[in-house]
């Protein structure tokens, strides 16, 4: 089980001090997770503890349960089993849990008890198993992805915390963004004709492993960056291919990393290669100059798809207006998903709430094609975390649907297009803090001008993982 840091426990302690006084009187529980067996019972993947759980406690524990009873907080866990020590190693007693999470720590089968006759409020976890064990807890329906009205509230106040990182959790970020700029060096420096992908990938995930951490999220290595969650690691890198990898690493305490980077598998773009990636380059400096107190997220949205707009228009792709060519959504063709997200202690951060999270109350999504996969539409404030990663994409299924394409009508020059036939997928990708005066990119180590990425990928110096 792991515990948080005794430097951990003041912060934990000040977030449920806060989470409470938001609630008041009303009581609420927050569950851990169960463990989740791959194909029996004693081989499980790794554990996780729901995201909400973790922010309260800093507790990797499964089945755990955190209850606030409306005058202060209980950890309930399960008392350790006759054979846990034999086969998991010494188990930490509930003295030492209490010392390091600053919390009461009680028998999970107390309870029952302690809940008797009270309407509590919960945070549905993402998996069933979970949600149905709270359920007979609570007596009441807990599925995932629903609140009942009694939870509307602890949603609120969760989300209200979470969107803004106190100093301990930007830490985390720290830490999980300097492991990740080491598996994108790696990955760089281990990319050649002739390998598979997933030797890319092995070289990237060895810099967590090497450090007892593990990647945030299934990562994405491929030179088939069209397809934008990507998870087959089975192609021949080849003379002329671009690689895509976005890869982030997890924090000790579960905060997330989300990086992006897109480079040439000789260590050399190609002239209409360097073109496009300038494009999306110059899309994703202007969305981070976007970033500032006070600006609207779908601003920075749209800050991308207009540098996009007078790219394409530059090199005779698009013809038109830049802004019309926005507006028409011709933009969302190359470029049809959002350009960021919030990013915490889950890497699409709290989206286990929905939309209720990302977006700010009053607003909506769009119906629109491409833009109405944007994650995030609220005004940005200093503590907030977000990603920008725009790009460039020559979707076969997008390009050959007549009703998408309607929209450009003569606006785009295939033949020119055709030109680039080169370029499938690309896409950079930063975490940025915002802060009080501008903004903060955390993964700005990780090189990203075409010219730093050739220098990184000729050079000799190979680091070695765990250093």
């Amino acid at each position: 089980m792991l515990l948080p840091s005794v430097s951990e426990r003041s912060a934990l302690t000040r977030r449920r001090e806060q989470l409470a006084k938001a609630l008041g009187s009303a009581a609420a529980l927050l569950a851990s997770s169960r463990p989740r067996p791959r194909n029996y019972a004693a081989d499980q993947f790794p554990f996780r503890a729901s995201s909400h759980f973790l922010y309260l406690f800093g507790l990797a524990a499964p089945d755990g349960v955190g209850l606030y009873d409306g005058q202060g907080w209980t950890l309930y866990l399960p008392e350790p089993g006759p054979d846990d020590a034999l086969w998991d190693g010494a188990v930490p007693g509930f003295a030492e849990i209490a010392e390091r999470t600053g919390c009461t720590v009680r028998s999970r089968a107390e309870l029952p008890a302690a809940l008797k006759g009270r309407d509590v409020a919960t945070l549905p976890t993402p998996d069933l198993e979970t949600c149905l064990d709270v359920a007979a807890l609570l007596g009441r329906e807990v599925r995932p992805g629903h609140l009942a009205a009694v939870d509307v509230p602890l949603a609120d106040a969760m989300i209200a915390l979470r969107l803004r990182h106190d100093d301990a959790a930007q830490a985390q970020l720290r830490q999980a963004a300097e492991v990740t700029v080491l598996a994108h060096l790696a990955g760089m420096h281990a990319t050649r004709p002739g390998i598979l992908e997933a030797a890319v990938r092995a070289a990237m995930e060895a810099e967590f492993v090497s450090r007892d951490m593990r990647p945030a999220y299934q990562p994405i290595v491929t030179v088939h960056g069209e397809v934008l969650h990507n998870l087959r690691y089975d192609h021949t890198l080849r003379e002329g291919d671009l690689l895509l990898a976005d890869v982030g690493g997890e924090s000790p305490a579960g905060f997330a990393c989300d990086v992006t980077r897109t480079w040439p598998v000789t260590g050399r773009f190609s002239t209409t290669q360097r073109e496009l990636y300038d494009v999306v380059l110059r899309m994703q400096k202007a969305s981070i100059d976007a970033v500032q107190p006070g600006t609207r997220y779908r601003d920075v949205h749209l800050a991308a798809h207009r540098e996009m707009a007078r790219g394409l228009v530059a090199l005779g792709i698009l013809r038109g207006d830049p802004e019309e060519l926005v507006v028409d959504g011709v933009t969302a063709l190359f470029f049809p998903h959002g350009v960021g997200h919030l990013l915490g202690l889950d890497v699409h951060d709290m989206e286990d709430l929905g939309d209720r999270a990302g977006y700010a109350p009053g607003r909506t999504r769009s119906p629109e094609f491409g833009h109405r996969s944007l994650r995030l539409d609220r005004d940005l404030e200093p503590g907030m975390a977000v990603t920008i990663e725009p790009g460039m994409y020559q979707v076969p299924a997008i390009l050959s649907d007549a009703r998408l394409m309607a929209r450009a009508k003569d606006r785009l020059q295939r033949d020119v297009l055709a030109r680039y036939a080169d370029v499938r997928g690309i896409r950079i990708e930063d975490d940025v803090l915002v802060t009080p005066d501008g903004n903060e990119v955390l993964t700005a180590a990780i090189p990203k001008e075409a010219s730093d990425i050739e220098a990184v990928m000729t050079s000799s110096a190979r680091p070695a993982p765990g250093r």
